[in-house]
């Protein structure tokens, strides 16, 4: 197996098919990988490379999600774990953007775009489950962050789920976007409107004031600054307690790093401290279902099967070995 490399930041800046960034992601530092201290330079290399291993080009986007090869996750408990990646959980009881317990002993941090069909996949297929499975009983807590690669649209939409959190109608936004046929739509202003409405958001004036304020543009770009800052490059990215999965994984790749990361905060006494309430956060619900999934590249260009969306070439949404078409 050849050694995976370092994303090369220079290629992997995505645009909406201007030569602008698009807004609140144009700071230097949220193009520049590995962020975080030197050991995440191995990290970030996996998970970007874990994308490719997992999801043979060519695969179909209903074989890799459903019953296609899976993210080897190790029997050891720690094999493939970095603990400067685990230290990105925020475990904020107020984050609004979360569900399940802040004190929760494993943390899935989730980097996704409302435009990408794999992230709408797992969001329909495994994201309920492990919300009832896992989420429900204490053992876990999911942490959303916005991570739009798709140019304008996917900005208005991650700004939009951000509003809606304001107004604690996160999860429902979010199913709403990842409805079926949703994304199909677009994600222009006044759509990003309607599914607020659809959301329940109950001030729509304050909604949209929201999604064009400077906070939302700050956290968006908080998020993606971090996103780039691990080295991921496609959606949807993962991390479980510090363990990077990339793509839209079958549910048992996630069962068992869950596990996994439960299992080593059970017998090393680190289940996860957090600041304010340990109580039940935030209200998950069902995920609704996932939109089609339309393209994320070129119309017919096959790739990485289970994620979406490499953030590089100029004027492309995706390129190379992601961004397999998901009709």
């Amino acid at each position: 197996m050849s050694t995976p490399k370092k994303p090369t930041p220079a290629s992997k800046k995505p645009t909406s098919g201007s030569k602008k960034p698009a807004p609140g992601s144009g700071r230097s530092s949220s193009r520049k990988p590995l962020l975080y201290g030197a050991v995440i330079v191995v990290a970030a290399g996996l998970l970007g490379f874990a994308s490719y291993k997992a999801t043979a080009p060519g695969s179909s986007p209903k074989e890799t999600s459903a019953t296609g090869p899976a993210a080897e996750v190790s029997a050891d408990a720690q094999a493939g774990v970095y603990p400067e990646l685990a230290k990105l959980a925020r475990r904020d009881a107020g984050d609004k953007l979360a569900a399940g317990r802040a004190d929760a002993p494993v943390v899935l941090i989730e980097y996704a775009d409302f435009k990408c069909g794999y992230c709408g996949k797992f969001a329909r297929d495994t994201e309920p489950e492990l919300i009832k499975e896992y989420v429900e009983n204490g053992t876990l807590r999911i942490e959303w962050r916005n991570f739009p690669i798709f140019g304008e649209e996917s900005e208005n939409a991650a700004r939009g789920a951000w509003a809606a959190g304001q107004q604690d109608r996160f999860w429902e936004f979010h199913a709403a976007a990842y409805a079926e046929g949703a994304k199909e739509k677009g994600f222009s202003k006044d759509r990003v409107k309607a599914l607020a409405q659809e959301a329940g958001v109950e001030d729509l004036a304050r909604f949209m004031k929201d999604l064009d304020g400077e906070a939302a543009r700050a956290a968006v770009a908080k998020d993606q600054e971090q996103a780039y800052g691990i080295g991921a490059t496609s959606t949807p990215s993962f991390l479980i307690n510090g363990r990077p999965i990339a793509g839209a994984q079958p549910k048992e790749t996630f069962t068992r790093a869950i596990e996994a990361a439960a299992e080593q905060a059970r017998t090393t006494g680190t289940a996860g401290s957090a600041e304010g309430s340990t109580g039940s956060e935030g209200s998950a619900g069902s995920e609704g279902s996932a939109g089609s999934e339309g393209s994320a590249g070129s119309e017919g260009s096959e790739g990485s099967a289970g994620s979406e969306g490499s953030a590089g070439s100029e004027g492309s949404e995706g390129s190379g070995n992601s961004g397999d078409s998901a009709k």
